[in-house]
């Protein structure tokens, strides 16, 4: 009887009530700013692979995102019904069975990667596998291990830019390899600035955070070398653009330096921590829409 009712949970989709809580599932803002990223990549890449070919892949993309995110909302059910920004997240607020997501997951990847390879290219669907093992097999366990989860899954999330590349040139190139400097050095003070003013739901969930393991402190600090980094990252694109780009570039830089340096003092509080990450979210959408703008 219990083995009956274990195959009955193990039916694909079986748990599945609207398409919008499948969607919600795939967890859209990452997905979408995912594809945006990728798009930039593409359209920044010398050369085109044509309009069909091209929303193909980031079709695919999307897909093999969504996958990794339905597996991450899998493996951390339980963390996500034990904090309060999570837990009516479609597995913990039992609107989807978590057998029916982790079908839908495995079935997403099995199908995204040797897309990927027919509309793209093998390097192009290389690079998406590394992201999604990172990202599911490593970066989601080490959430509870250790805070050097947050640099680990940096790597995932900046390689969709490289993929864009890849995807017109077939190629690894130091253009493409900028744009995967600016989304890891972006990352690391973005969600670092969300830790800071949402630490204490992070430890009821028992993630293991900078502010939680080193202090607030120091996890300023770090935020604002990091932002050092990010500066830096973004000058190492301006070959793709010119000095319209360049003066963007430097002036939101210089806006996010100063949040970070007024994290410093000792009276910084979750408030700047939650402006900071916004800011984080403009800076991110200006400065690629001025690289755009400025490259073609």
């Amino acid at each position: 009887m219990a083995e009956s009712t274990f195959l009955q949970r193990l039916q694909p989709l079986a748990g599945l009530r609207t398409l919008g809580d499948v969607v919600e599932l795939c967890k859209p803002r990452i997905t979408t700013m995912v594809v945006f990223t990728t798009a930039m990549g593409m359209w920044l890449a010398p050369g085109s692979v044509g309009a069909p070919r091209a929303l193909a892949v980031l079709a695919f993309t999307g897909l093999l995102v969504g996958s990794a995110n339905v597996l991450n909302s899998f493996l951390e059910r339980d963390v996500d019904a034990r904090m309060r920004r999570t837990r009516q997240r479609p597995i913990p607020s039992g609107k989807i069975d978590p057998w029916s997501a982790l079908a839908l997951g495995l079935v997403g990847a099995v199908f995204a990667v040797p897309a990927l390879v027919m509309v793209a290219n093998p390097l192009t669907a290389a690079l998406g596998l590394t992201a999604w093992v990172l990202y599911v097999v490593v970066y989601t366990p080490l959430k509870r291990k250790t805070p050097w989860a947050l640099e680990i899954g940096t790597i995932p999330g900046a390689l969709p830019p490289l993929m864009g590349w890849t995807a017109v040139t077939g190629s690894v190139e130091g253009p493409g390899l900028a744009l995967f400097a600016i989304m890891v050095f972006w990352q690391l003070p973005h969600f670092l600035a969300i830790t800071l003013y949402l630490d204490e739901d992070y430890a009821r969930g028992g993630i293991r955070v900078w502010p939680l393991v080193r202090g607030h402190r120091a996890s300023r600090v770090r935020l604002a070398l990091y932002t050092v980094g990010l500066v830096a990252a973004s000058a190492a694109a301006a070959p793709l653009a010119g000095l319209p780009y360049a003066m963007v570039a430097i002036v939101l830089g210089g806006g996010f330096l100063v949040l970070a340096l007024r994290g410093l003092h000792e009276d910084a509080g979750a408030a700047l921590a939650r402006r900071t990450m916004l800011y984080s979210l403009v800076y991110l959408c200006v400065l690629f829409g001025a690289l755009v703008a400025d490259a073609r």
